[in-house]
């Protein structure tokens, strides 16, 4: 094993500014794994005959963000790789302590970025389950339903952009066509095409509109049709499977190893998913399956990203056939726990003083209690771990992001893969490093 002093040789800073010497050193004792095998190399008179130091990020389009691979190359073969994070770093966690339980809730959106509905759901429930409040039922369904809708339009993108990075340009082309009546509904349910910012604690901000009704049961009752044209285009395309079979590999020991969750998880024979396993909104109330394979490699976590969406639909209709019978408040009719209709905040004194207490202080759980919510985001286990003070703001907020988990796996993923591979490595994992740089 090669030992840096503290003066680095010349050669080395030809490769690396000083300040990632850090890194430098974790890729200078890559020959660690190769003596430990047996294989012995002799020093090149020129390094750079066999050997390459690369960059790839953090602004490259095929990193899905600003996450930086630095690798170091034996001809066409990654001998060693390192993922360095947290160009994207906010401080949420810092932030979330330093707001209102409802007024950190819009900063989820820009967490996971492609399911902002998901992140919404997962701190309601987290706030609810620390404060002891109870969800109305028809509330519930509405989120259960729009969180499987913000499901698929992740997934889409997921392989929109990863048939695009195979050289595939027209497939990403009909995703983001879906991905558009999926806009369009959460335009028309909450305003807001991106960062819906659509859930309250103790409910939601407002209900479904019929024209809205009428879009998501229009997008169910097409969308099957759609994924069934992609599986006859691709799960048989010698281009795509051969791209994919037997790359990136994890079994169930690795995947349990590196903490992966959501599809990466499932695609290695692990069967584990947060809507079965531990229950919440309706989903103990619905049919569906938990998509599995096997396999492990890039292809099984493609085929169960594209049964997962198949899953969702049948859950969306499901919740649409549900909510008719299901009456009631979509929001808890309690001043303390949650924001007053809008009839009372515009036409009673009363209504218009709780909605000014709850925008300024919130709601207020008893003090030393804690809680842990997750649900099964589109990527994975999405966490939120809440303690209170007495106050209106959490005393501590710390974030289970499913990007940063399943990025532990991608190092040893790397290592031994053929460089054109990287692009595939990546887009399986399908890290947000809006969520993982938290």
């Amino acid at each position: 094993m090669s030992v840096i002093t503290e003066e680095p040789r010349e050669e080395t800073l030809s490769f690396w500014p000083r300040h990632n010497e850090a890194i430098y050193k974790r890729l200078e004792s890559k020959h660690s794994w190769l003596e430990e095998k047996g294989i012995a190399r002799e020093k090149e008179a020129d390094p750079l005959e066999h050997e390459m130091t690369l960059n790839i990020g953090p602004q490259h389009p095929a990193t899905h963000g600003v996450l930086r691979c630095a690798v170091k190359l034996d001809g066409e073969t990654i001998d060693k790789c390192v993922i360095d994070i947290g160009y994207l770093h906010r401080g949420l966690e810092k932030v979330a302590e330093n707001k209102t339980y409802q007024e950190f809730m819009p900063y989820t959106d820009r967490m996971d970025y492609l399911s902002p509905y998901s992140n919404n759901v997962a701190w309601c429930l987290a706030v609810e389950k620390l404060a002891g409040i109870e969800c109305p039922e028809r509330a519930q369904w509405i989120r259960m339903m729009m969180c499987e809708l913000a499901r698929i339009s992740a997934h889409l993108l997921w392989m929109g952009v990863g048939l695009m990075d195979a050289g595939a340009v027209s497939v990403f082309l009909w995703c983001f066509k879906y991905r558009e009546d999926l806009y369009s509904i959460f335009d028309e349910i909450a305003g807001q095409r991106l960062t819906v910012s659509h859930s309250r604690i103790g409910g939601v901000a407002s209900e479904p509109s019929e024209e809205g009704i009428a879009m998501i049961k229009a997008f169910a009752d097409s969308f099957p049709e759609a994924v069934a044209g992609w599986k006859k285009l691709l799960n048989r395309n010698r281009i795509w499977v051969d791209r994919n079979v037997g790359v990136g590999v994890l079994t169930a020991d690795e995947v349990i190893e590196f903490g992966m969750t959501g599809p990466n998880l499932r695609g290695s024979g692990i069967p584990y998913d947060v809507r079965r396993f531990e229950p919440y909104l309706k989903y103990d109330d619905v049919d569906f399956i938990i998509p599995m394979r096997e396999e492990g490699d890039s292809l099984a976590r493609y085929l169960i990203r594209l049964e997962e969406m198949e899953e969702s639909v049948k859950i969306i209709k499901q919740c649409l056939a549900k909510l008719p019978s299901v009456r009631g408040p979509i929001r808890v009719d309690d001043a303390k726990k949650g924001y007053p209709s809008k009839d009372e905040v515009y036409y009673s004194m009363e209504g218009l003083i709780h909605d000014f207490m709850y925008t300024d202080t919130g709601v207020c759980p008893p003090k030393g209690v804690w809680s842990y919510h997750a649900i099964e985001a589109p990527k994975g286990e999405l966490g939120f771990y809440l303690q209170s003070d007495g106050t209106g703001q959490p005393y501590r907020a710390r974030m289970n992001t499913p990007s940063f988990t399943n990025l532990q796996a991608l190092e040893p993923m790397m290592e031994g893969a053929p460089m054109g591979d990287m692009v595939i490595l990546i887009g399986t994992i399908d890290p947000v490093l809006g969520e993982s740089d938290k």
